[in-house]
């Protein structure tokens, strides 16, 4: 009788206890994704960071449509991105915290750029698991740099990104390296500059800056300025494919090498490797996948995001980097996690 049972309910014996929720879940996840996405594009916890607001009130500064202002901010308090007290809307605290524009921990950079960029790009993912080719703005041919670095609009927006997906790591190599025993530091491929603002901010007796394409300069400068840092830390303009990296006794990598082929992944160790005088250290950090490919998910989500934006770039596990790193001359060579998915590979010279 059981066995007949489980035939028609379409579960074979032992199968009961399955659901297909989770699964479900997952294959809908972009609703819930898209549904933050658009609140950040929408400015809706910047709005809320003064203070409570009504439906209508809050519904009228962000301009929503009537038919789908209630589920669309109802929504926001269903995904604990939104409180809802006596019909009046707030921000959750880590929504208020890492959401607010105005706020130097803002890490929506990285959101807006999901929003306007990977989002739509994302959708061509079987295609370029099929081809192996870039979805993005290149997809005809061109550069990715070449096109984001194109205009100061989306340049800005990119950079934003990169302090968005580097803050907490930064934070972390602030206060995890040993960076007493050093006294200059140069971030390759600093983007806005979190990591050398934040290294800075928690260590006094550095000094040191960044290295990146000489449109990032004024970018970089202001936001070294914003933060009162500009007489310890300065840019350095170039390319690191064409020119030599600056030296220091600890150059940084951050969510750079993730970017290329292997190729160009051992030449820029090589060129880091070069840099640094003997007893320096490479700091680099990405969303190191675990060595098993198992359970760092994000890392491995990462490289498929590479797959979408570029022609040979790849995320990596730590064992992976070891090698590489000695393969370029480092010793001593140790993986060291940070916070979340992202880990540190630190090697000596």
């Amino acid at each position: 009788m059981e066995n007949v049972q489980a035939a028609a309910s379409g579960h074979s014996p032992g199968q009961s206890a399955l659901a297909p929720d989770r699964l479900l879940q997952l294959g809908m996840a972009f609703w819930a994704s898209k549904t933050l996405l658009s609140a950040v594009e929408l400015g809706v916890f910047t709005q809320l960071a003064s203070g409570p607001r009504d439906a209508a009130g809050l519904s009228e500064a962000l301009g929503l449509h009537p038919r789908a202002a209630l589920d669309f901010l109802d929504a926001l308090v269903a995904l604990n991105l939104l409180n809802r007290e006596a019909a009046h809307y707030s921000n959750a605290p880590d929504a208020d915290l890492f959401l607010d524009k105005a706020k130097p921990s803002y890490v929506g950079g990285l959101l807006e750029m999901a929003n306007s960029r990977l989002y739509p790009y994302w959708g061509s993912l079987t295609e370029a698991l099929r081809t192996g080719l870039p979805q993005n703005e290149t997809k005809h041919g061109g550069n990715i740099f070449e096109a984001i670095y194109s205009d100061e609009v989306s340049l800005r927006g990119f950079l934003r990104a990169m302090s968005g997906v580097s803050l907490g790591a930064a934070r972390a190599i602030a206060q995890k390296f040993p960076w007493a025993d050093y006294r200059t530091f140069i971030d390759i491929g600093a983007a806005q500059g979190a990591l050398p603002v934040q290294v800075a901010l928690a260590h006094p007796h550095l000094t040191g800056g960044g290295f990146d394409l000489p449109p990032v300069g004024p970018v970089f400068e202001e936001y070294v300025v914003a933060h009162g840092l500009q007489e310890r830390l300065r840019f350095h303009p170039g390319d690191f494919f064409k020119d030599p990296c600056p030296s220091a006794d600890v150059l940084v990598m951050g969510h750079i090498l993730h970017d290329w082929g292997l190729p160009e992944k051992l030449e820029l160790l090589a060129k880091c490797h070069a840099a640094l005088p003997a007893g320096g250290c490479l700091i680099v950090y990405d969303a190191v996948i675990d060595d098993e490919r198992r359970h760092n998910a994000f890392g491995l989500l990462m490289s498929l995001n590479m797959l979408i934006e570029t022609p040979g770039g790849f995320d990596y596990t730590g064992a992976q980097c070891i090698e590489w790193m000695k393969q370029t001359g480092f010793s001593e060579v140790r993986v060291e996690p940070l916070v979340g998915p992202d880990s540190m590979v630190i090697g000596v010279k």
